[in-house]
């Protein structure tokens, strides 16, 4: 099981050191929302916060596109140091062709689904992904509720990866604190995006809560 802190909740004026910190207290992914304020209302970072980020850690950058036309952020990302894009279904009508181009840019390819959003849209997809994220809030903004029924949604993925035969990671996001976390473990999650919870006090004392409560 891995933890991904979002650093839409860092210090916005030093990412590179929150990035270093998160590493030294054992993330093994750092999540990185990009949002464009048209799929969601918020705008946040671009190509430009990934490379500054990229030389400070040798964690694996998720970035979570959280925009319309997709497609057109892929070459720019890649060649800022992004190891993983995660693209939601509701955000393109060509989700397998998009998906296709994250690996053919040598990247790690993630779908998303919003809550309202049903796992048969993306079943589809799952034999060329390498991850799937499961959004337990609406997107766009941090510091939300966590919605519990999303874990249906987990347990129905995990069923599914199980009888195919496939490897993709399934990763949640959104609300994730040290109680939370217990249920998505449980639900069958291996990925957890954490912002709020992390950067609210001690980020090193934060993570080692929630790397404790996974063991």
């Amino acid at each position: 099981m891995k933890l991904a802190p979002s650093i839409l909740a860092a210090d916005f004026g030093n990412f590179e050191r929150d990035a270093r910190r998160l590493e030294a207290a054992g993330a093994d992914y750092l999540h990185i929302d990009i949002m464009d304020g048209h799929f969601v209302e918020n705008i946040s970072f671009g190509a430009d916060v990934v490379k500054a980020i990229r030389p400070a850690t040798k964690c694996l950058l998720d970035c979570h596109l959280m925009v319309e036309n997709p497609e057109k952020y892929i070459t720019s990302l890649a060649q800022a140091g992004a190891d993983s894009l995660s693209i939601h279904v509701e955000a393109t009508k060509h989700i397998h062709a998009v998906l296709q181009k994250v690996k053919q840019a040598g990247l790690k390819s993630a779908v998303v689904i919003n809550p309202g959003t049903d796992v048969s849209t993306i079943k589809h997809v799952l034999g060329l992904v390498d991850m799937v994220l499961v959004m337990t809030v609406n997107p766009g903004f941090g510091g939300q509720k966590f919605i519990p029924e999303c874990l249906e949604k987990v347990r129905e993925l995990v069923a599914i990866r199980e009888f195919r035969g496939l490897s993709f990671e399934i990763e949640v996001d959104g609300g994730v604190d040290d109680q939370t976390i217990i249920a998505c473990r449980d639900a069958g999650a291996d990925v957890f995006v954490a912002g709020s919870y992390v950067f609210n006090g001690d980020i090193e004392a934060n993570m080692t809560k929630l790397r404790d409560v996974l063991r």
